[in-house]
C-alpha cells in the first residue's frame, strides 16, 4: 500500500431524493457508493434522513415508512459488503416506543454504530420535537438484523489510521455543539448529516460556523446537507456540502443541482495532530464517558493510484488574492510598530541602512521611513549607505541611490574595493581568487562600516536579512547576520517580494518603478564580479535552488513538522506545472541539510519582529541544538 501521509479521502456526497420512497433512495445511495469507491474515498457520508427524506413530516409514525426504512437501511449495508468504504446515512429508527433521528455507520455489510441527533429544531418551520425524541439517552445499544449496535451521541469510531464522531444538523447551532466535545475525547474527523434549508443570508453564515468550528476544535469537518428533491410545500433546500479542516475550507459542493452531486476532498491527519499537541489546552476531559467503536481496516485500497483532490498553495505564506491589501497592510504596521518601539527605547538619533538596491534592503528602507513618519522624525535622520563593491551593478546601484533621493533619506555612499583590497592583501588572499573568504570580507566590511557609523551618529544599524536566509543560513557570520535591529527578520522571501510589489502600487509614480524593477532583479549577494557585459553573474537561486521552494519546505517542516518524504509529496502537487520531482527532491535535500549545519547562525542572530505565525527566533519559535545532523 502507498504511504498516504496522513491524508484520509472523505465525500460529502447529495444523492437525488423522492420523499418517503426508501427503496429509490436506496438505490440512488448506492449508485454513489459506486462513484465513492471508484474515486478510492474511504469514508462518504450523505444527507440527514437520507434514506426516507427529511420533509416526511406525520410520515414519520406510521409503520410502514419505519419498516421501510429499515429494509433500505439493510440494503445499503449489504451492498457495502466487502466494499472498502465506510458508509453514514441518515434514518429515523424507533427504539422503546421512542423515535430517534440518527446516523447509521455501515461498513462491510455491517451497521457498526448508530448516532442519535441530540438538540432538535422546534422552530419556524422545523418541528422535529413533534416526531423525534433528543439522543441523549441511556440506551446502549439497539438491536438490528446484525446483533446489538451501539447507539448513543457518545461513540467515537476508531479506524486503523484515525478517529471520527458525527453530530446531525441542528446540533453544530447549539450553544456547546457534540463535535467540541467529541473532539476533545479524539475525534479528528467530524462528519454532520444535515437537511439545513436555504434562505438568503444562511449559505455564508453556515459555511463560517463549520469553518470556525473545524478551527476551534483543530478537525477536519465534512458537512452535507439534503439537496433540492427535498424542497416541498414551503421550504427550499439546495444541497450544501463542505469539507473544512482546521478553520480552511477546503472544497464546498454547488448548490441547487438537480442531478446528484459529491464533493470530495482529502483530509491531513497528520497536520491536525501536530495542532492538537502544540495546543496545552487540547487534553481529554475526563468527564464524562465516551465509547470508543473500532472500524475493521479498510482493505489496501485507500488512495493508491488517483490524485490527489485537494489543493497545495505554492506560497503558503501569502494570503489568498482578496486578502492582499489587508495582509500587507498588517506586515508593514507589525515591523513599524515594532521599529518605532526600538527607536524610540534606544534613544538612537539615528537609523543606519545598508542599501543595496535588493529586495531586503529596499523593504528595510521603506519601513524606516514609514516608522520616521510614524514617529514624526525628519526623514533625513535615516541613514541610507550604498557600498559599492566588486560585484555592484549599476542597476541596483542606480535603483539605490535614486530611490533614497526620490524618499528623502540621508545618503552616504562608501565604496569598499580599496578597503576589502587592503584587508585581502594584509592576510594574504589572491585577489583573483574569488572563494568564500573572498565573498564574506565585503560582507563583512560592510557591517563594520554600518557599526561604526551608528556609534558616530549615535545611531541604531538595522539589518535587512530575511526569514528564508535566516533558514538557509545563507548570511555571512557577523556581517549581514549581524546588526542591532533585524526589521526583515520574521519574513520569508517570497512575502518580501510580495509586500515590496504591493508598495509599488501603493506610491505609483517613479517610486513604484523602480520598485517593481528591484522586484524583477535576481536576487543576489554581488559579491562577485560582474560578467562581460557588466550583468549580474551571482544568482543566488542558482547556488541554493529556488526561494519559492525553500519558503514552501520551511513552513510545513517549522509549522507542522513534515518528513521530507511528505513535504516532497506536497511540492510536487503545488509545483507540478514548474518542477520536477527529481529537483524538487534536490532541493529539499539542500535545505534539509543547510537549514540543520546553520543552526549556530540563528542562535545569536539580532533581535527582529515576529510578523508572520512562524519565527525563526531562538527566544521564541524555534529552539534546535546548533550541533545536530539533519534528520
Amino acid at each position: 500500500m502507498q504511504n498516504n501521509f496522513g491524508f484520509v479521502r472523505v465525500a460529502a456526497a447529495v444523492p437525488q431524493v423522492k420523499v418517503a420512497d426508501c427503496s429509490f433512495n436506496a438505490d440512488r445511495i448506492k449508485e454513489q457508493i459506486d462513484i465513492a469507491v471508484e474515486a478510492e474515498v474511504q469514508i462518504v457520508s450523505f444527507p440527514e434522513l437520507s434514506i426516507t427524506g427529511y420533509t416526511c413530516a406525520d410520515l414519520f409514525f406510521t409503520q410502514q415508512l419505519q419498516q421501510n426504512a429499515m429494509l433500505a437501511l439493510r440494503d445499503i449495508a449489504e451492498y457495502t459488503r466487502e466494499q472498502p468504504i465506510i458508509v453514514l446515512v441518515g434514518a429515523p429508527i424507533k427504539v422503546d416506543n421512542n423515535l430517534y433521528n440518527c446516523a447509521f455507520v455501515i461498513t462491510d455489510g455491517e451497521v457498526i454504530g448508530a448516532v442519535p441527533k441530540v438538540n432538535l429544531p422546534n422552530t419556524g418551520e422545523f418541528y422535529e420535537k413533534r416526531w423525534f425524541t433528543p439522543g441523549r439517552t441511556n440506551i446502549p445499544v439497539i438491536e438490528l438484523w446484525n446483533g446489538d449496535v451501539p447507539f448513543g451521541a457518545d461513540l467515537l469510531f476508531m479506524t486503523r489510521n484515525f478517529c471520527f464522531g458525527i453530530e446531525i444538523c441542528e446540533d453544530l447551532w447549539s450553544p456547546l455543539p457534540p463535535s467540541t466535545q467529541l473532539a476533545i475525547q479524539g475525534a479528528e474527523l467530524i462528519f454532520n448529516l444535515s437537511s439545513s434549508n436555504c434562505v438568503t443570508g444562511k449559505h455564508a453564515f453556515r459555511r463560517q460556523m463549520i469553518t470556525q468550528q473545524s478551527a476551534r476544535v483543530h478537525c477536519g469537518y465534512i458537512y452535507t446537507s439534503s439537496g433540492i428533491g427535498e424542497s416541498t410545500t414551503d421550504i427550499v433546500f439546495s444541497g450544501s456540502t463542505y469539507i473544512a479542516e482546521n478553520g480552511k475550507l477546503l472544497d464546498e459542493g454547488e448548490r441547487f443541482q438537480s442531478d446528484a452531486t459529491m464533493v470530495i476532498s482529502e483530509l491531513d491527519i497528520e497536520r491536525l495532530r501536530t495542532d492538537r499537541q502544540r495546543n496545552t489546552n487540547f487534553t481529554v476531559d475526563q468527564v464524562g464517558h465516551y465509547r470508543k467503536i473500532y472500524v475493521a481496516p479498510l482493505g489496501d485500497s485507500g488512495m493508491n493510484a488517483s490524485p490527489i483532490h485537494r489543493h497545495f498553495r505554492s506560497n503558503p505564506f501569502l494570503p489568498p488574492t482578496t486578502e492582499r491589501v489587508e495582509f500587507c497592510e498588517d506586515v508593514l504596521s507589525i515591523q513599524t510598530s515594532a521599529l518605532a518601539r526600538r527607536w524610540e527605547h534606544t534613544h538612537a538619533r539615528t537609523l543606519q541602512v545598508g542599501i543595496s538596491g535588493g529586495l531586503d534592503s529596499t523593504l528595510a528602507l521603506l519601513v524606516a521611513v514609514q516608522t520616521a513618519d510614524k514617529l514624526g522624525y525628519e526623514r533625513s535622520l535615516i541613514m541610507g549607505v550604498t557600498m559599492p563593491g566588486f560585484g555592484t551593478s549599476s542597476r541596483t546601484h542606480t535603483n539605490a541611490r535614486r530611490l533614497m533621493e526620490l524618499l528623502g533619506v540621508t545618503q552616504m555612499e562608501i565604496p569598499i574595493v580599496d578597503a576589502v583590497t587592503r584587508h585581502l592583501n594584509d592576510i594574504g588572499h589572491p585577489l583573483d581568487e574569488h572563494d568564500l573568504t573572498y565573498e564574506n570580507a565585503q560582507a563583512r566590511e560592510r557591517m563594520q562600516i554600518l557599526m561604526d557609523l551608528a556609534n558616530q551618529h549615535g545611531g541604531l544599524v538595522l539589518g535587512t536579512g530575511d526569514m528564508s536566509e535566516l533558514a538557509l543560513g545563507w548570511t555571512t557570520y557577523n556581517g549581514d547576520h549581524m546588526s542591532m535591529y533585524g526589521i526583515n527578520a520574521g519574513l520569508p522571501k517570497t512575502v518580501v517580494r510580495y509586500v515590496v510589489t504591493f508598495l509599488a502600487q501603493q506610491y505609483g509614480g517613479e517610486i513604484g518603478e523602480i520598485l517593481n524593477d528591484i522586484v524583477a532583479t535576481p536576487v543576489s549577494p554581488e559579491l562577485l564580479p560582474l560578467d562581460s557585459d557588466g550583468n549580474i553573474k551571482q544568482k543566488t537561486e542558482d547556488a541554493v535552488g529556488p526561494y519559492e521552494l525553500h519558503d514552501f519546505f520551511m513552513y510545513y517542516f517549522l509549522r507542522y513538522g513534515f518528513s521530507r518524504d511528505k513535504i516532497a509529496y506536497m511540492a510536487s502537487y503545488a509545483f507540478n506545472d514548474k518542477y520536477d520531482s527529481e529537483q524538487i527532491t534536490r532541493w529539499l535535500d539542500i535545505f534539509m541539510t543547510r537549514f540543520f549545519r546553520n543552526q549556530y547562525k540563528r542562535s545569536c542572530m539580532p533581535d527582529g519582529p515576529k510578523v508572520l505565525p512562524l519565527s525563526l527566533s531562538p527566544r521564541g519559535d524555534w529552539r534546535m541544538p546548533s550541533d545536530i545532523d539533519p534528520i
